[in-house]
């Protein structure tokens, strides 16, 4: 029995869609309703977030978390912690997923010592949460250069998780300081493979091809316009890119 509680939109071909750090099922409400005209989307909140908020587990645990919700294979998308999820479910139960799209997402950190840094900083952001609360660390976190290009919306805002505790435990345990360098790994995946990210976004636009490189079946797509949360600032392309990579046909796995 699966921990985490679904939630149907739409109709057509499955798509299991992963939130980032700080969202929920309810985040991306646009880039939602514009892919619900094309699949049947699949959300859910991640532990640590909304509905989830007192579920915890490493990277490997909460992939594992969302395997138990299918019980067929899907095509399975994800934004930046999402994503992060998604290359490790994929990893993990290749036979539970038919198609993948990753956007801003990262491989994680090659070198031991950044790594190790990375984790502290989280560790330290993690800190920061729980001392100054939800909202203004949210406040901190927008305004970082990563979302400079982000509009404003506040019904966004208002999809995003509200609990310190939560997000803490998530940045303790799935921040990318804690995540074991995939690079090597990503040949394993057999299905075919769909990397975006925001031109502005320079260093996950490098990501993405690295990870459509690293992939029998990879390709790499940049929307023009858009910074590291491409699908909350230009919806219509992210939905349209993705609905025609889960479009059956010649096409599709190019």
């Amino acid at each position: 029995m699966s921990l985490l509680r679904v939630h149907h939109e739409g109709r057509g071909p499955t798509l299991l869609w992963l939130h980032g750090f700080t969202q929920t099922h309810r985040s991306a409400w646009r880039f939602r309703s514009i892919l619900a005209d094309h699949v049947d989307l699949i959300t859910l909140d991640l532990p640590g977030h909304g509905d989830s908020r007192d579920l915890e587990g490493d990277l490997e645990g909460v992939a594992d978390m969302v395997a138990a919700v299918l019980d067929a294979p899907v095509a399975l998308g994800g934004y930046s912690f999402g994503g992060r999820v998604a290359l490790h479910l994929v990893l993990r139960h290749p036979d539970l997923v038919s198609r993948l799209v990753v956007l801003g997402a990262t491989r994680g950190i090659k070198d031991p010592i950044a790594r190790e840094e990375r984790r502290r900083d989280d560790d330290a952001r993690a800190d920061r949460i729980e001392a100054v609360g939800t909202e203004r660390f949210l406040d901190e976190w927008l305004s970082q250069p990563l979302f400079a290009t982000m509009p404003p919306d506040p019904r966004e805002r208002a999809a995003r998780s509200g609990d310190a505790h939560g997000l803490a435990r998530s940045l303790r345990q799935c921040g990318t300081g804690t995540q074991e360098w995939l690079g090597g790994r990503l040949a394993e995946v057999s299905v075919p493979v769909l990397a975006l990210a925001g031109a502005l976004d320079r260093k996950f636009t490098l990501e993405a091809r690295a990870i459509a490189s690293a992939v029998p079946q990879g390709r790499a797509e940049t929307i023009e316009g858009a910074g590291h949360a491409a699908h909350l600032e230009q919806p219509e392309d992210v939905a349209d890119l993705v609905a025609r990579f889960l479009t059956p046909g010649p096409s599709a796995a190019r």
